[in-house]
């Protein structure tokens, strides 16, 4: 008798690479904004959380705009994590634009435009305008295909519409023909075309159509059948940032420019005029403002300049809110030989409401690791759980996380299939942390090229600083 051997197979589902934030799904808030212990893959954090949550429940109802918010704490303790819950939140109709302050030195362009642009990608319009709709149900779809005997012939059809009320037969051209397959309408459907330029768009699948067949893929989105005229009148909203409204109108090639990147320096003249065009259009009740979120992080590399910009740019009648991060102490202000807490000038500090991030405790720590080691679908023994902990207290949790990835490519090695303490305590070998390499550099600090250091410890050096260590 032949044994049949049965190989695994592995779930491809999810093909996304896995980032630093990848297991952040939200900011973990019940419905009265009190955070959860663990939820949405956020831990700890419960004051700085909340408040996040209060600035996102303003911006989604629209009662903020042109403030500024601080996420100031230690190196490793949740502040991006907490913007990108911010950003998850809030949700797909509100703009939500990421910027790292030290790209703004790294672009074609000057500071000041760079930073106009990136407001500008987070304030929103969203345009209102109607338009004429066929809505109905598939009944059936008759496609006559004529003997291609010079190739000239174009296909022609009918099309079966019914709502609750009526049913009527539409005759189909070849561009319709061609826009029904592209979208694999079928009976059953609920779709609706849009008259003015014949996009056809699915909505559904009818409920009346639902046991048509034993099984169904998740994606499948059942709906009612439309009621009432088969073509209606319907409000249709477009939802565009103030930016790709600028991109448009300033390039040559238009649109495309937004697939390029190729965007450019964008005149006054022409923000000037958008604006005006918007204002009469919010007058007209044709457009509204969704003020969104810009997150620019590592703020203390802005100069001087860039923070009386944002000063500025915050008096904006039409200004985002803005969410900057921090992780320094009382340090230069770029630009300046002067001082200050987070490297951020005092004026601009006052325009701040600040959300400060605590150090994780050893229980946060455990917890957040183990949600890494889900995401990154490695089984881990309670034991190697202990001990990556316990190094995340004693180094950082940024090393103890870099770890597991190290320790399940170890216990591939040996043909394992758990990851057990002999791994995590080899890679923890291999790999050293900062403690560990920085000591190592004191004892042989003799030996490297171009050092500078000539005290060991805290003690000040010639020029009267204390050495970092």
């Amino acid at each position: 008798m032949v044994e049949l051997k049965i190989s695994e197979s592995r779930d491809l589902t999810r093909i996304e690479r896995i980032g630093a934030h990848s297991h952040i799904r939200g900011l973990g808030l019940d419905s009265a904004l009190e955070p959860r212990a663990v939820s949405e893959g956020m831990v700890g954090q419960t004051a700085a959380r909340k408040a996040a949550g209060v600035i996102v429940q303003m911006v989604k109802e629209a009662k903020i705009a042109g403030r500024a918010v601080l996420l100031a704490g230690q190196p490793g303790t949740g502040k991006t994590a907490i913007a990108m819950g911010m950003a998850k939140s809030i949700g797909l109709e509100t703009p939500f634009a990421m910027l790292a302050g030290s790209e703004l030195f790294s672009l074609e362009m000057s500071k000041t435009e760079a930073l106009m642009q990136a407001f500008r990608k987070a304030i929103g319009v969203r345009i209102k305008e109607e338009t004429e709709v066929i809505e109905g149900e598939v009944v059936e779809i008759q496609i006559d295909r004529p003997a291609a005997v010079t190739g000239a012939a174009s296909k022609t059809g009918k099309l079966t519409l019914k709502t609750t009320e009526m049913e009527t037969v539409y005759d189909l051209g070849a561009k319709m023909i061609e826009a029904l397959g592209k979208d694999k309408v079928q009976s059953g459907d609920v779709i609706a075309i849009d008259k003015a330029s014949g996009k056809i768009t699915k909505l559904g699948r009818s409920f009346s159509r639902s046991r048509d067949y034993d099984a169904m893929g998740p994606q499948t989105k059942f709906v009612q059948c439309p009621d009432g005229e088969l073509q209606k009148r319907k409000e249709v909203v477009h939802c565009v940032t103030l930016h790709e409204i600028d991109v448009i109108n300033s390039r040559t090639q238009g649109f495309l420019a937004l697939f390029t990147g190729d965007t450019g320096e964008i005149r006054a003249e022409v923000r000037e005029q958008i604006d005006t065009k918007v204002a009469e259009w919010r007058e007209e009740g044709k457009a509204e403002i969704v003020p969104g979120v810009l997150f620019i992080d590592e703020v203390h590399m802005l100069d001087i300049e860039c923070f009386s910009f944002l000063n500025r740019a915050l008096e904006n009648d039409m200004a985002p809110i803005l969410v900057v991060a921090t992780n320094r102490g009382i340090t230069t202000i770029r630009g300046t030989n002067y001082k200050s807490p987070h490297g951020i000038p005092i004026d601009f500090l006052d325009r701040l409401l600040i959300i400060s991030t605590q150090p994780y405790t050893e229980d946060d720590i455990r917890k957040i690791l183990d949600i890494r080691c889900q995401e990154q679908d490695v089984d881990v023994s309670e034991d190697a759980k202990v001990l990556l902990t316990k190094i995340g207290v004693d180094t950082s949790l940024r090393y103890a996380i870099n770890l597991i990835t190290s320790a399940a490519l170890a216990c591939q090695k040996r043909k394992g299939k758990v990851v057990e303490m002999e791994d995590v305590s080899r890679v923890y070998e291999l790999f050293w942390d900062v403690k560990r390499s920085t000591q190592y550099l004191i004892e042989y600090q003799n030996q490297y090229m171009f050092n500078e250091a000539t005290t060991i410890g805290d003690e000040e050096d010639e020029g009267g600083n204390n050495m970092m260590v």
